[in-house]
């Protein structure tokens, strides 16, 4: 089969690698009918390869039909269109049964000290082959995929393995009342579909500070005010001016270490991710490398007794972190990977309606071929030719 595979910091290649095949009885075969490309797999493509070997498949935003299931797969079969979670869990286990899919105790990678597996997502994760390809290897499918209906264009559902489920925790986790003021921070494919689920919650006013054209348009078009962070210089003061003061009754944090920071921290990455990979993993978990700038914008608007969701991913130290500040403030923080299935059943049924109040149909912008994959990359690292969110298409 084809499948886009990481080669190097900054290179990616579509490749013929073997075809997947049932190893256990609980996996399934599914052939790929569209998959995207991530914001966290721009962290893969110029951070953290010293976790990834050359020919590692990347993707964990998949769908598509049940081609093969292993014997204890029972609540799917081969036909049905599927999507498939990023995270990979078991449904039984301690943490399952509380609904934190993304600690499953059964693929944990214990000797990474990390949670679930993952979908085409590092050794940190699972080194597990992940969906930008004709064909997936889904273990743990007697749960994890999603059954949908045959009606809409695969972009109704697809969001369902990542950005939705992952925009609905951040919502959720930010303790929305109605009539609140919600700040959104970056307007990528999670921070558009945060702020819509804010809005959809009950927030009477969603904020978001971004500083792409195309995005703060986008964003714009479902109702959501934008604070341009090239034009405006102190964000949290602006807030506090929209708020009688106060600052936001809750921040979504959506942007991780994609943030913009000082010279010296987006230095310290791009010197991290060029060592080799034994030194570059020492000096990314220990070392403070992650850059600050979208959550000390969150923590100086958000006000006193707010909520900050964090949801944006972060790959080492944050530092120095301002806890006297946090503190002071009374703030309550949560963040974590998505808990994928603990959500489905909120959000599946308002995606099968021919309405379509979370304005799903409206994020995808770019739509390739898998041989395109490469130049996808490309576009939505550069923010070119109105990138937003792409799809490819095995």
């Amino acid at each position: 089969m084809r499948a886009l595979t990481w080669q190097g910091t900054g290179k990616v290649s579509v490749e013929t690698v073997p075809d997947p095949v049932i190893q256990e009885p609980t996996d399934a075969i599914v052939r790929m009918t569209s998959t995207a490309i991530c914001g966290s797999d721009l962290h893969l493509y110029d951070v953290l390869g010293m976790y990834l070997d050359a020919g590692d498949i990347l993707g964990h935003e998949p769908m598509g039909i049940v081609e093969a299931v292993g014997a204890e797969v029972t609540h799917i079969k081969p036909g049905d269109r599927v999507v498939i979670p990023f995270n990979i869990s078991c449904g039984h286990c301690f943490y399952c049964r509380k609904g934190y899919f993304a600690q499953c105790e059964t693929t944990q990678v214990k000797s990474q000290n990390k949670g679930a597996s993952l979908f085409g997502y590092t050794k940190l994760y699972g080194q597990v082959p992940g969906g930008q390809a004709e064909y997936l290897r889904v273990p743990q499918a007697h749960f994890g995929p999603i059954k949908v209906p045959d009606h809409h264009p695969d972009e109704r559902y697809l969001f369902l393995s990542d950005v939705l489920t992952t925009s609905w925790q951040a919502a959720q986790w930010a303790d929305i009342e109605k009539g609140s003021t919600v700040l959104v921070t970056g307007l990528g494919p999670i921070g558009q579909m945060s702020a819509r689920i804010a809005r959809h919650l009950g927030a009477e006013r969603v904020i978001a500070v971004d500083r792409v054209p195309e995005r703060i348009a986008m964003a714009e078009r479902h109702g959501i005010e934008v604070l341009d962070d090239e034009k405006v210089d102190d964000i949290g003061a602006a807030v506090r001016d929209m708020t009688h003061g106060r600052g936001a009754d809750s921040v979504i944090e959506a942007v991780g270490m994609e943030a913009h920071g000082t010279p010296f921290q987006a230095a310290a990455m791009k010197a991290a991710g060029m060592l080799p990979d034994g030194l570059a993993r020492k000096a990314t978990e220990t070392f403070g490398v992650d850059r600050m700038g979208a959550l000390r914008t969150a923590f100086d608007a958000v006000r006193r007794a707010g909520t900050i969701s964090i949801i944006g991913v972060y790959g080492g130290e944050a530092d120095p972190f301002p806890m006297m500040d946090l503190f002071d403030k009374g703030i309550t923080m949560r963040m974590g990977q998505a808990h994928v299935k603990h959500w489905v059943d909120d959000i599946l049924p308002l995606l099968t309606g021919d309405d379509d109040p979370l304005g799903v149909d409206d994020l995808t912008t770019h739509r390739l071929p898998l041989e395109e994959a490469p130049h996808g990359y490309e576009i939505f690292k550069k923010k070119e030719d109105g990138c937003v969110k792409v799809v490819l298409k095995p």
